[in-house]
């Protein structure tokens, strides 16, 4: 039985849809290239129900179903698409334009002829693109949840920068009170003395007893004393002052900005508990959490963009490229190039770097293999990517057996050196 939903005489359908806000445009052809139909749906219960009527009316069956193309992958019209195991290619926009001109050269476009390019884009190429994966609700689950979490540690990060540079304008007081201190501005005990004192002005006259509450009640307990004294004496610090009335407006503007920071915080801290709570239910989270450098946090954000769904890269060699962690190669006559990826997935990417970074001091065999790039020649970023590259190859052989990552066998050439360097 082929994979593809069967009509009248055994021909193949392709279904294509250009989404948009309110309505979607579908077109069915078959392996021939023949328009069999096309529709405008609602973004609608109502809508959804007469796609899949469309679709049945050609041949869609639970065993059978039409596979389609659209250029998303989110949102409810993908989740009903993908709820009976139909396979849903998510294509590229640019891709999309590109197959376009394939068409004609005028340039025109419209709504039902680019639901009819994506039709035709599985008919003549659907073994260039990958189907979406088939990962459990579990693990989609936890990806909402782990990329939430760090798109709201990216915001929380903007936001603090922007608070930085204002302080930096009026209240430089603050920045060096702040400044022994890890995560600066987020910490609580930070955002609450900024409420107390939005101008240097009023910190200035802030009292012994008045800081060491705020202290208290961001949830200070150790060397209180000790803070506070020297928090008393930054503030009370020889510093310029901006006009009393400019002073006062900025404080207003740092004020506005420090809401922010307070809700981004918050969803934080929310979302990383909500993390926590979730994450270690899934059956690849011991895995995971054996790799040097993953703890929850980072290890749910691998999950997320590698899913679970372990037929979804055919080799270590996919992942790589998927995750930018392998290089590339351009060549062309006599020249050639290897260089690093441009095209990837820039969560997981980022997720690599910071991945690499923790391991090179959680593993003995990752510090030994980043040493011996660094000689190599390789510079800081270059030498982590080589290691993440090398982390991900390990993740898939360990995911593939459902084994534990094991450092003897990760790094054999690292092992014996730690042991008699100890």
């Amino acid at each position: 039985m082929p994979e593809h939903a069967l009509t009248r005489e055994n021909s193949m359908i392709y279904c294509g849809i250009d989404w948009a806000e309110r309505t979607h445009d579908v077109a069915l052809v078959d392996d021939s290239g023949q328009l069999l139909a096309k529709r405008r749906i609602t973004d609608d219960a109502t809508g959804y129900q007469l796609l899949l009527d469309l679709l049945a009316e050609h041949g869609d069956t639970a065993e059978d179903p039409i596979p389609v193309a659209i250029e998303t992958g989110r949102g409810l019209l993908v989740a009903i698409l993908r709820a009976g195991g139909r396979k849903v290619f998510a294509i590229n926009p640019m891709a999309a334009a590109r197959y376009r001109d394939r068409h004609g050269v005028s340039r025109k476009k419209s709504d039902p002829g680019d639901a009819l390019v994506l039709a035709n884009i599985l008919r003549t190429d659907m073994p260039m693109h990958r189907p979406m994966p088939a990962d459990t609700d579990l693990a989609r689950a936890i990806a909402v949840l782990a990329r939430a979490q760090q798109d709201a540690t990216w915001n929380r990060q903007v936001i603090s920068n922007q608070l930085r540079s204002l302080l930096r304008e009026y209240y430089p007081a603050a920045l060096d009170a702040f400044a022994p201190w890890q995560n600066g501005l987020c910490r609580p005990e930070a955002r609450e003395l900024l409420r107390l004192a939005p101008t240097p002005a009023r910190a200035a006259r802030l009292t012994r007893a008045q800081i060491a509450a705020a202290l208290k009640r961001a949830g200070r307990s150790r060397k209180l004393d000790t803070e506070t004294d020297r928090l008393r004496e930054v503030f009370r610090g020889q510093y310029a002052h901006q006009p009393q009335l400019v002073e006062d407006a900025l404080g207003r503007q740092m004020l506005a900005l420090l809401h922010q920071l307070d809700a981004t915080c918050q969803a934080a801290d929310e979302l990383a508990q909500a993390v926590e709570e979730l994450f270690p239910q899934h059956p690849d989270a011991e895995i995971l959490l054996s790799f040097p450098g993953l703890g929850t946090q980072l290890a749910a954000r691998v999950l997320a963009e590698v899913g679970d769904d372990h037929t979804r890269f055919a080799d270590a060699r996919g992942l790589k490229a998927y995750a930018g962690a392998a290089p590339i190669t351009r060549a062309s006559g006599k020249k050639s190039h290897i260089g690093r990826r441009m095209v990837k997935n820039d969560r997981l990417n980022h997720v690599g770097y910071l991945w690499a970074f923790s391991a090179l001091t959680a593993s003995p065999g990752a510090g030994a293999h980043y040493r011996a790039r660094r000689e190599h020649g390789d510079w800081h970023a270059a030498a982590q990517r080589h290691l993440f590259n090398r982390l991900l190859g390990q993740l898939h052989h360990c995911l593939q057996h459902h084994e534990r990552f094991d450092e003897g066998t990760a790094f054999p050439t690292a092992a014996p050196a730690a042991a008699a360097a100890a």
